[in-house]
Formats: C-alpha cells, sequence, structure tokens
C-alpha cells in the first residue's frame, strides 16, 4: 500500500535552489561567444583589411579553444540544474587568461582593448565571493604588468607609419563603447538573476518559519487532546448515568437535552481523536481507504450535521474517481474552508469536485462578501482574517501548509458573481492508491 508523503519537503518547481548559478554560467558561455565573435572579425578586419602584420594562425587557434570551451560548457549546462561559485571562478579565470593570449600577440600593453580586463573584473564582482573577486582583479592587474614588458609587437603597414596614436584613440573608444553595452546587457540580467534566487530563498524562509509555527501549534494540540480525554469520558459517563435517573426520565424534554448533550460529547471525542490520529499517535489503526466521491460525501454529510443552518451542495464531475487513503488532515483542510465560508457570512456553499490526469481539483464557493484586496494579498499567511477576532486567520494557514505538503497548491480568488472562491488542487500520485494495489487488497 502506498504512503502518503505528508512529512516530504517542497520545494518550488520553478525556482531550484541554484539556478542563479546556472543561468548566470549561460550568460558567461553567450558572453564568451560575443567575445570570439569579436576577436575573430577583429583579427581579420585589422590583418586583411588594414594591413598590419597579426600571428593570425595561433590568434585563431585560441579562438578555437574558447570555442571548444564554450561547446564543453554548453553540453555540461544541459546536465546539470546547479552551478557553483568556485565553477563560475574557473570560467572568469579561462576568460582572463584567453584575452591574455590574444592581446600577447597583439601588440600587448599597447593594445587599446587591454581594458576588457575591467570587464571580467566587473562581472566577478557580481557573481563571486570576495576572495574570489580578489583573485580575478589581481591576476587581471598582473597580467595587464607583464603585457607592458612581454608583448609581440605590431608590425604597421607604409600607409599607417605615423598614425599609430591615431589607431589607438579610435580603438580605445571602440573599447570603450564595447565594455559599456557587454555591462549594461549582461550585467542587468545577471543582477536580476541574484535578485529572483533572494526572493526565492527568501520564501524559503518564510516557509521555514510557517512549518515551525505548525509544529508549536500541533505539538499544543496533541497535548490538549490528552488532557481533553479524560474529562470528556466523564462527562459521557456522567450523562449516561443521567439517563438513567427517574428525575429525568420522567421529562421527555430533558431527556432530550440530555441526548444532544451526548451527541456533542462525543463530536468532541471524535474531533480529539482525530487530532491525535494527526499527530500519528492513534498507533495501531491501519489508514482507512475508500472511494474519493464517498470521502468528500461524508465530509460534506458531517459538516451539514453540525452546521443545518447552512446550505452544502456537491457537484461532482463526469469522471472516474480513484480509491484513497482517508488522510486525516484533507478531512480537516476541507472543513476548515467549509467553517471560513460559514463564519465569513455565506448562507450556500457549493463544493466542486474535478480532476484530470494528475491533480485533483475542489473547488469551495460560497455566496458570501468574498475576498478583500488585501486578504488576496496576504493569503495564507497566519493571522491574516477579515472576521475581526483572536485566532483569526490560522484555518487557512493551516490549509495551505497542508495542501503544500502534499505536494498541491491553493488558489484563491473572487467569483464572478460575488463571494470567495478557493481551489485546492492536490496531486493524484500522492493521495491515489494504484489500481493493482486495492484490487489486492480487496481480494
Amino acid at each position: 500500500m502506498k504512503k502518503l508523503p505528508i512529512n516530504a519537503q517542497w520545494l518550488p518547481s520553478q525556482w531550484p535552489a541554484d539556478a542563479a548559478g546556472r543561468r548566470n554560467m549561460a550568460l558567461l558561455v553567450q558572453l564568451r561567444w560575443i567575445a570570439i565573435a569579436g576577436q575573430v572579425a577583429t583579427i581579420l578586419i585589422v590583418h586583411f583589411g588594414m594591413g598590419i602584420h597579426l600571428p593570425i594562425a595561433p590568434m585563431l587557434l585560441i579562438a578555437a579553444l574558447a570555442c571548444a570551451m564554450n561547446v564543453a560548457s554548453f553540453a555540461i549546462l544541459r546536465r546539470r540544474t546547479d552551478v557553483a561559485r568556485p565553477e563560475l571562478f574557473l570560467a572568469l579565470l579561462f576568460d582572463v587568461l584567453v584575452l591574455t593570449a590574444q592581446l600577447y600577440l597583439s601588440g600587448g600593453a599597447t593594445n587599446p582593448f587591454i581594458g576588457l580586463y575591467l570587464l571580467q573584473v566587473a562581472l566577478g564582482t557580481v557573481l563571486l565571493d570576495r576572495w574570489s573577486v580578489w583573485g580575478i582583479a589581481i591576476l587581471s592587474a598582473l597580467c595587464a604588468a607583464l603585457l607592458s614588458i612581454f608583448y609581440h609587437p605590431l608590425t604597421l603597414s607604409r600607409a599607417l607609419e605615423g598614425h599609430l596614436f591615431d589607431l589607438h584613440i579610435v580603438g580605445t573608444w571602440i573599447n570603450f563603447t564595447m565594455i559599456a553595452v557587454l555591462l549594461v546587457l549582461f550585467m542587468s540580467r545577471m543582477t536580476h538573476n541574484l535578485q529572483l534566487r533572494e526572493k526565492y530563498l527568501a520564501r524559503l524562509r518564510q516557509q521555514a518559519a510557517e512549518e515551525e509555527h505548525i509544529v508549536r501549534m500541533g505539538l499544543l494540540a496533541s497535548g490538549a487532546a490528552h488532557e481533553l480525554g479524560t474529562p470528556l469520558s466523564q462527562l459521557a459517563v456522567v450523562l449516561g448515568d443521567w439517563l438513567h435517573m427517574k428525575e429525568v426520565t420522567k421529562h421527555p424534554a430533558l431527556v432530550e437535552e440530555v441526548q444532544e448533550m451526548q451527541a456533542a460529547v462525543q463530536r468532541c471525542k471524535a474531533i480529539v481523536t482525530g487530532i491525535l490520529l494527526s499527530s500519528g499517535e492513534a498507533r495501531g489503526e491501519a489508514p482507512q481507504v475508500t472511494g474519493l466521491r464517498d470521502f468528500v460525501e461524508g465530509i460534506a454529510r458531517d459538516w451539514r450535521a453540525a452546521h443545518p443552518g447552512t446550505a452544502l451542495l456537491c457537484d461532482f464531475g463526469p469522471h472516474d474517481y480513484p480509491r484513497i487513503i482517508a488522510d486525516p488532515v484533507i478531512r480537516q483542510a476541507i472543513g476548515n474552508l467549509l467553517d471560513n465560508a460559514r463564519e465569513a457570512g455565506a448562507s450556500r456553499i457549493d463544493m466542486l469536485i474535478g480532476r484530470d490526469n494528475s491533480w485533483l481539483n475542489i473547488a469551495v464557493r460560497d455566496n458570501g462578501p468574498g475576498f478583500s484586496e488585501e486578504m488576496l494579498a496576504d493569503f495564507g499567511k497566519p493571522y491574516r482574517s477579515s472576521k475581526g477576532k483572536q485566532g483569526g486567520g490560522l484555518g487557512l494557514f493551516l490549509v495551505v501548509n497542508v495542501v503544500r505538503k502534499l505536494g498541491g497548491r491553493v488558489n484563491a480568488s473572487n467569483g464572478a458573481d460575488g463571494g470567495a472562491l478557493i481551489l485546492l488542487r492536490l496531486p493524484l500520485g500522492t493521495l491515489a492508491m494504484e489500481e493493482e494495489e486495492w484490487n489486492a487488497d480487496d481480494r
């Protein structure tokens, strides 16, 4: 029999923990492609167009090496979802060494494109930790210093002799413009990736705080259930004795009131038992397996009996519904939604049930006042309630966290005709038993 992974950790699938590192590595790969294209174009224009002799074979070989590095990086990125900072450091280190080799072969420190070292340092400042950034900065400064001593001098054509300074000014302007454009394009995107990661981590911290709050509430509820068990049992015994007393049996009205109190006590004991079962303390009891339609209709039937003044209608879509493990936390989550709608002032509640291949959809719609914009913005947060009473908002808070633990999600909105609409989406893979499993159990 398949167990419910109630305690499985849930992470938002849309933003893996290290997606920022992977996306920034992809941006470095794109930037390297631009650098390769710029290097090749510059080499060909300078060598063949301007007549400045360059060691074209080794320079093109270095560009080919950078291409191979990019192809390998792209193949690695396709298979991985995480890229650590040391890997980003190595990628920037490779780019610094490639730039150094190209500058060595094309005039060294006299090459106006020596300012491209600053682009590598700026990228490292955004992507790396403090010590790694200093490593890139020191290496770049060291390479720039060595290029002023060791380099392959440029050989100018006769037509360009005496115009070296003019060429240097033009090259410096091109270099400045290129660095400015690349910084705007890539730094803004990298910063955006890091901001998304910070938002994701903030959501994780908020989720951890909420789960810690739930654990404390669960311990409190479990302790209260233990404490309430004894007085409820004593009260049930006293009420049973009253029904046998002549002073009570002579008055049918008193008998009816005692019976109503007995029913209320039994309901309280059932709630206490449900709390203990949800906290895993009702050991030795096999989990209940039932049809999904019977499970939901049972919730609705019990809720109608407890709240006869509010109309509740269940509407099932034309689907085949599987057998499920009737976990008490799901029953409590749905009950909390129904209670919340009634307490908000609804006189009619519609519960709409449907499914697709992967999800069970349970929508609770009421004819109450609906949600305010502030409530929708803070939906699912503890102590956010429009009912103005102490402890308000915990019902929806518990619903959101229970569904999240099961791998589902909760959406809240206002209906087109007014009233509140809350949609629970639960994965059938978590709730439903496989066909062959329950057939074997039936046999």
